[in-house]
């Protein structure tokens, strides 16, 4: 395995990173960014509220993009193993 093969690697699994938690970040950030707009409307500073709404949106976005995760992730492993097979 040469250098360039190693940092095509890493950059392939840093996609697949990427490309697998995208989901379940967006959806946390959105709804941080909503619950944060309530609580500057309302002027309740509650710190638990934003947690509650997080977790929740978070294993709703994993749930429904579940299928995409996996997806992802057997595409990398494919490409490892087939990296692995030819040799690099």
């Amino acid at each position: 395995m040469s250098e360039s093969d190693a940092f095509d690697l890493i950059q392939l699994a840093f996609w697949a990173m990427l490309k697998g938690s995208g989901p379940a970040v967006g959806a946390a950030m959105m709804v941080g960014i909503v619950v944060a707009l309530l609580q500057a409307l309302t002027q309740v500073q509650e710190m638990t509220l934003t947690f509650v709404p997080k977790i929740i949106a978070i294993f709703v976005a994993i749930a429904v993009s579940g299928s995409f995760i996996g997806e992802q992730m057997l595409a990398f492993t494919q490409n490892v193993y087939s990296h692995i097979e030819k040799g690099f």
